[in-house]
């Protein structure tokens, strides 16, 4: 396992799912993880079950006061900030034709301008710090088109330009930025894509490597580029979905329509 000893990281949506995995992950690598999502009673709990290494505090990504103060606490607790997983995310589905204008720039909100937020106020505390290691959790849905997804599918292919962006232009104060790009995952928020056979057997069947991935397969990628050992690896979108890239993205229409009929 790389060895995250000394480093100190902040990470969304760190107390259910992948964010979770990759905090207790750091935690077993060394690090110190400060843990923040909206809901104080689960951010209790997920730091708890990390143990010592972890603290928790409240965030909203889509404020950016509740941003700043969040990342601000995290420097202020451990006394420095290095890491970070950027992991907040909310789903959204629907055909285009129907699809309210506040919907679409709710999920943009979230999962694009919300890592923006949290990748602003990284960098700054991390340019006075001499450097660090940001990762932001994409998904293949920003590669592969998703029909009925078309939110989601554009905030994610965005969170992959800024990745690209920020790692160009922070290189040179040694910041570096990547995304991984998950397939299909067992997490609260694709439930239904996990679970109901239509979806999952419609994900499964486009995978070289044919399972559900797990958070843990998630995190250990995110916590090797993390690290020191990925030192020469900046602005790259790595995928970690069992070969789903190489093919086509899902059609998810037949699952969707159980709730949402076609108008």
């Amino acid at each position: 396992m790389p060895d995250l000893s000394g480093k100190t990281a902040f990470v969304t949506a760190g107390a259910t799912g992948i964010g979770f995995a990759c905090a207790e992950g750091i935690a077993k690598a060394g690090g110190r993880v400060m843990i923040c999502a909206r809901r104080e009673d689960t951010l209790r709990e997920a730091a708890a079950r990390i143990g010592a290494n972890a603290d928790w505090v409240t965030c909203d990504v889509t404020d950016d006061a509740s941003v700043d103060a969040a990342v601000e606490a995290t420097a202020k607790r451990f006394g420095a900030l290095d890491l970070a997983v950027n992991c907040a995310g909310v789903g959204s589905a629907g055909p285009i034709a129907a699809m309210k204008t506040a919907e679409f720039q709710r999920v943009l909100d979230t999962n694009l301008t919300g890592a923006f937020r949290c990748l602003r106020a990284e960098a700054r505390l991390m340019q006075a710090r001499g450097g660090g290691s940001i990762v932001n959790v994409s998904s293949i849905a920003g590669a592969l088109t998703h029909p009925w997804m078309s939110a989601y599918c554009v905030s994610k292919a965005g969170l992959d330009m800024l990745t690209r962006c920020a790692a160009d232009e922070l290189g040179a104060q040694q910041i570096r930025v990547n995304s991984v790009l998950p397939g299909v995952t067992r997490t609260p928020l694709a439930a239904a894509l996990t679970e109901v056979p239509v979806s999952r057997e419609e994900y499964l069947s486009l995978m070289p490597i044919s399972r559900i991935g797990e958070p843990e397969d998630v995190a250990r990628l995110v916590i090797f580029l993390l690290s020191d050992e990925a030192s020469w690896i900046t602005g790259q979108l790595i995928p970690v979905d069992g070969g789903h890239t190489i093919r086509k993205g899902p059609n998810l229409v037949p699952l969707f329509e159980r709730f949402i009929p076609r108008e």
